[in-house]
């Protein structure tokens, strides 16, 4: 049905920018983003030249955001992300959020027929941070709820701990079974998991650059990335088309 949704408003307003020759020069001009996200930010709607047309499409059904977040478990950078933006933000504004995490950032997968694990991985930050990421994927397929995971991940990545410690103290900490974890990771499930992280970072279009990646409604733009950093909530706040927002939205 969201789906269904989402091509009739998109074929909608194909249809009314091309009936303005300016919008459509506009939109191709300064647009990076495909048609069928130009009304899901105010600020691509904006870039596309497409905002006024955009404005019939707005109501208070609106979809949450989608925001997937690219990463990997032992990046600094990407630590900083956790502590100063992501954990607020799903705080204050996550009822409004459908937040995905993707543990993998820059490692490579390598297939070893020998293995029984059939997967090998390596990582920027070497084989800590490859068992950081395949803990986190594990808890995030065990567990399915975001509002179950994210807390035990959140703090993982706000541990100055190697992830193989840390998940200890956190999975007790948040009332998640380590050792069902653990098992996960040292299996051929958790690692063909892994891998499946790893097929989604390599389907990135445009490819990621860097750790933490982020996209927005499945885009990604230098100016998104740039607002995701300094204000997610103000970026989720944003995109929403929906009301009411939370009260945090108002600040």
């Amino acid at each position: 049905m969201g789906n269904t949704i989402l091509y009739c408003s998109f074929f909608a307003i194909f249809h009314i920018v091309l009936l303005s020759k300016s919008s459509l020069t506009s939109a191709s001009a300064l647009c990076s983003a495909p048609p069928q996200f130009w009304c899901d930010n105010s600020q691509i709607a904006t870039e596309c030249g497409v905002t006024e047309q955009c404005k019939k499409f707005y109501n208070s059904n609106a979809k949450s955001v989608n925001f997937t977040l690219y990463y990997e478990s032992m990046c600094p950078d990407c630590k900083d992300f956790y502590k100063n933006q992501l954990a607020f933000a799903f705080e204050n504004v996550g009822s409004i959020m459908n937040l995905m995490l993707v543990p993998y950032g820059n490692a490579q997968t390598h297939y070893d027929g020998s293995s029984a694990f059939k997967y090998r991985f390596e990582c920027q930050h070497g084989v800590e941070e490859c068992t950081g990421n395949m803990i986190e994927t594990c808890a995030i397929d065990i567990y399915k709820d975001i509002h179950t995971y994210f807390p035990f991940i959140n703090c993982i990545e706000n541990s100055d701990s190697i992830p193989r410690k840390s998940a200890v103290g956190c999975a007790d900490q948040h009332k998640l079974n380590i050792t069902k974890i653990m098992t996960c990771v040292n299996s051929y499930h958790g690692h063909f998991l892994e891998n499946q992280m790893g097929l989604k970072t390599q389907s990135l279009r445009p490819r990621h650059q860097y750790v933490p990646w982020v996209t927005l409604n499945g885009v990604h733009t230098d100016k998104i990335q740039d607002m995701a950093q300094k204000d997610l909530i103000s970026l989720i706040c944003t995109t929403y088309t929906g009301s009411p927002k939370p009260k945090r939205c108002e600040h």
